[in-house]
């Protein structure tokens, strides 16, 4: 841990719902340990705070920041982390519930569940275990959140497929869809501006946080009670499921949060759902295992998940589009323990003027690893493929 007490000298943007909502803050460093090499006194830098931890700080305020992410420079770490305000005792927030998130850790949130008892959706949750199900409602599996607009833009974009589809105009209802926030990027799902944007534009129904994520508009304790939620109180017709932002990796095969990817698989199956597995594949990136489609998804759906998934293969061209096909083969051809993915073949027509529509309706910035549309345009397609195959499983279900 790296602390320092520093000064607000501007509060440059508050985003999300009341009573959730997120800031970003600029502030002077005014006290930092003997002998810290990094981020000392009279530095300024950029700091986040929770209204639901610590309330929002005004300008002229003396705070306590964690700076240990910043420090390190890493890739979702540029921020410092708010975690007191020493001169300002918050009032105690309405008392909700008994679910804690971030357990044990010192600022651990309470939050009301969907799943705990006493609350309005605990007899629908509570359910015999087979009365209560998906029923092949899709549900979207991605590994990195900023897979999660370019997923919405396939979703919403016209299907080269269906004649009777006008350029913009969706032959179906407009699809509700619910975003499933897990635990293994960032916990607090206030700290995501896309979700903020997403939801504002009116292209993201609803949240809900699982496991030790907290901040949805839904809490639950599993991602399978998530799942349900999502389904049948947020009333989802399409489900998106990723971590929040802060993929963390360690180039060894196993060790990187997106292997959660294959327990979705496993959990919407449970479930009676449709899993649609995203993959994750780069154009761009500097390092070989994930160039194509990345060892990330070959392990998760290769080697964690036990049951079936669609496996959306976006038709690339060129030299990318063949790598991409003959590693997709190879994951379904190979039966997992349990079964043999479906490999379900998506085109890419007209996605990238839907990719470039939705960052111009919600104002959201596609970005994966630190490169934009115009530098990974594969990475976002790919996801907006498996928002279309998503998007005509429902279109199916409605019919």
């Amino acid at each position: 841990m790296m602390w320092r007490d520093a000064n607000v000298l501007e509060l440059r943007r508050i985003w999300g719902r009341p009573g959730r909502r997120c800031a970003e803050v600029t502030v002077r460093i005014v006290s930092a340990p003997p002998g810290a090499v990094v981020l000392g006194d009279g530095e300024p830098c950029r700091a986040i705070a929770y209204e639901t931890v610590t309330g929002l700080p005004e300008t002229g305020e003396w705070v306590r920041l964690e700076v240990s992410a910043l420090a390190r420079a890493l890739g979702t770490g540029g921020h410092a982390m708010i975690t007191a305000r020493p001169g300002v005792l918050p009032a105690d927030t309405p008392a909700r519930g008994h679910l804690v998130k971030a357990r044990y850790m010192p600022d651990q949130v309470m939050v009301a569940g969907v799943d705990e008892q006493d609350t309005t959706d605990h007899a629908l949750l509570s359910a015999p275990i087979d009365t209560i199900t998906l029923t092949d409602t899709p549900v979207v599996i991605a590994d990195l959140h900023s897979a999660l607009p370019a997923v919405l833009a396939g979703l919403r974009a016209p299907d080269p497929d269906q004649l009777t589809c006008r350029p913009g105009v969706p032959s179906w209802r407009e699809l509700r869809v619910v975003y499933v926030m897990t635990d293994g990027g960032a916990l607090p799902l206030p700290y995501s501006r896309t979700v903020a944007a997403l939801q504002e534009a009116g292209v993201l129904a609803g949240t809900v946080s699982v496991g030790q994520a907290w901040g949805g508009d839904l809490e639950a304790v599993s991602i399978h009670n998530g799942l349900l939620a999502a389904r049948h109180v947020l009333d989802a017709d399409v489900i998106v499921v990723a971590q929040g932002p802060g993929n963390l990796g360690t180039d060894t095969p196993w060790g990187f949060s997106g292997v959660a990817c294959g327990d979705v698989v496993n959990a919407v199956a449970a479930l009676d759902g449709r899993p649609v597995a995203c993959l994750r594949i780069s154009e761009a990136d500097a390092r070989a295992r994930h160039r194509g489609v990345s060892h990330h998804s070959l392990t998760a759906y290769g080697r964690v998940a036990l049951a079936a998934a669609d496996i959306v293969v976006p038709l690339l061209p060129g030299a990318l589009g063949e790598q991409v096909a003959e590693q997709a083969d190879a994951l379904c051809s190979a039966r997992t323990r349990a079964a043999t993915h479906r490999r379900v073949e998506v085109p890419v027509t007209g996605l990238y003027a839907a990719l470039q529509a939705v960052e111009r309706y919600t104002g959201v910035r596609l970005s994966t690893m630190g490169r934009g549309l115009e530098q990974d345009t594969a990475a976002f397609l790919a996801a907006a493929a498996a928002g279309r195959h998503a998007a005509r499983l429902a279109r199916s279900r409605q019919e």
